[in-house]
């Protein structure tokens, strides 16, 4: 799917199994973008979420660091650091698991942090498959 650079758009698939694909495309590409998450039912009460980065990394000074999934409200739900540089593997995708969600939440969003510039990438909202 191309990168529109004019205007921020979301587009939503559901997949089998209730889980559900969000691919997000940015305005203004920033150093770190999520270009896709996937959200599947984990252990009791936590998902799994399958996140896709694109990232400027160019060595251990400048890379993704970090995905965060964020409730309704901002908090933290789960995050994964990310150990190393992917200069030569783009875009990269990682796996937060176990991410518990408060019953009564069905979205949350994704987002990453690149060293050293911080948030400021595409993100992507995902609605949760159903308990």
């Amino acid at each position: 799917m191309p990168i529109l650079r004019s205007m921020a758009k979301v587009i939503g698939v559901r997949l089998s199994g209730g889980m559900l694909l969000v691919w997000a495309t940015a305005a203004m590409a920033g150093d770190v973008n999520v270009v896709s998450a996937l959200a599947r039912r984990g252990g009791v009460g936590s998902f799994d979420i399958d996140v896709t980065v694109q990232s400027a990394d160019t060595g251990w000074d400048r890379y993704a660091d970090r995905i965060e999934v964020l409730g309704p409200e901002g908090a933290i739900l789960g995050a994964r650091v990310l150990e190393h540089p992917h200069d030569d593997e783009q875009p990269f995708t990682r796996t937060g698991s176990g991410v518990r969600v408060p019953p009564g939440i069905g979205t949350v969003s994704v987002r990453a942090h690149f060293k050293p510039t911080g948030f400021g990438g595409t993100t992507a909202t995902v609605t949760l498959p159903t308990r």
